[in-house]
């Protein structure tokens, strides 16, 4: 099975909203097409570690609003968690 390659520095401290924002103008800089093969694949190769990145901010996020919650009869479920 592949290791999937980490996140590099850059890419890490960008907020969610930073690497959004420039996987969207990668995707759209590889829609148009007017880069040379070597730009597309290094601009995808960035564009999949960018999304990465955006997926773990997003999980994040999730955990801090949610909290596991086990009932009497054992079953596990989640909630909103109590952050005031």
């Amino acid at each position: 099975m592949a290791k999937e390659p980490t996140v590099p520095k850059d890419i890490a401290a960008l907020s969610f909203e930073d690497a959004l924002k420039e996987l969207e103008a990668i995707v759209q800089q590889l829609e148009r097409g007017q880069v040379k093969l070597d730009e597309a694949i290094s601009a995808y190769e960035r564009g999949a570690l960018l999304k990465r990145h955006c997926e773990q901010k997003l999980a994040e996020a999730k955990m801090k609003v949610e909290k596991i919650v086990f009932s009497a009869d054992g079953s596990v479920s989640s909630q909103p968690a109590d952050l005031g």
